[in-house]
């Protein structure tokens, strides 16, 4: 099986080492020709345009920040969709909206291309050690037939409904991971001002009922002040804002999202949008006037 890659970064560049790694022949392409140099240099092949991809490849996998970016890769002049033919597919692992996969899997079901909406969720560091999940939304048939390949990237990988399902799937994910970390860093910061260490407390309640993947992920980054980003605020606010949109046209209230929402918009107006979500922690400081490192 030939695999196209398209979109090669923080999180689709480690992905396709992966599929490298696995024994595929990997067609790769991105506007930065870094990442396709580097997967070059692993075995993998350049492609100069999502068509050239397309063409070469059985199945072509976009990992991409938004929906506009996906309709883009697909549809525009050289896209993937003009090099695509009937019996191939794509399978878009980006985080976007559920009615968008949608219309890019009707559209491409009219050249005979199967679809799969399949996001992520495990950040950078799974990425590279290949222990992403995966929620995939699309027809049973073409779940099984790419089953293998999506494993090669990750420890879980779960079909949960047609297509939508996926993205549906990863919104409820991103709801509670923003949730989470607001609330860690709201516990560390009372800890904090009334003289408790924040690491004392993380080590007493980390493997009680209040622990969590996201606690012991992201405790550490809070503690040393380092926000290097493994996924954005920036593309945090997106996959808030395509939850609240979601919840809305559904009719579901969602306070606390919409409330991490707000927290994340005021660092993006303060400057720290491209820190890692982690950086929630971030405004709990600001608003108390205090650091919790040291």
């Amino acid at each position: 099986m030939k695999v196209g890659f398209v979109g090669l970064g923080i999180m689709g560049k480690p992905m396709a080492h992966n599929v490298l790694k696995a024994g595929y022949t990997v067609i790769a392409y991105d506007r930065n020709q870094a990442p396709v140099d580097e997967l070059v240099a692993a075995g993998a092949v350049a492609a100069a345009s999502g068509k050239e991809v397309a063409e070469q490849a059985d199945v072509v996998i976009t990992m991409l920040p938004n929906s506009p970016h996906v309709r883009s890769a697909l549809f525009d002049e050289n896209g993937i969709a003009e090099g695509l033919s009937e019996g191939k597919a794509v399978i878009d692992m980006s985080s976007i909206a559920p009615l968008a996969s949608r219309e890019f899997a009707e559209k491409l079901a009219e050249q005979g291309v199967d679809f799969l909406d399949a996001p992520v969720s495990g950040g950078e560091p799974k990425a590279i050690d290949g222990t992403i999940a995966v929620m995939v939304g699309g027809e049973q048939a073409v779940f099984d037939k790419y089953e293998a390949l999506l494993g090669a990237m990750a420890s879980t990988v779960t079909l949960v409904g047609g297509v939508g399902a996926g993205n549906i799937t990863k919104l409820a994910n991103q709801m509670i991971v923003a949730v989470n970390i607001a609330a860690v860093s709201e516990a560390y910061s009372l800890a904090k001002k009334a003289g408790v260490s924040p690491e004392n407390v993380y080590k007493a309640i980390r493997s009680g009922l209040a622990g969590s993947v996201v606690m012991d992920q992201k405790s550490q980054k809070i503690f040393d002040g380092d926000f290097t980003p493994g996924f954005r605020i920036d593309l945090h606010i997106k996959d808030l804002q395509n939850a609240l949109d979601t919840s809305h046209g559904v009719n579901v209230s969602a306070p606390f999202t919409s409330l991490a929402m707000e927290i994340l918009q005021s660092l993006k107006v303060n400057g720290h949008g491209s820190d890692d979500h982690s950086g929630i922690a971030e405004w709990y400081e600001m608003v108390n006037n205090f650091k919790l490192q040291g």
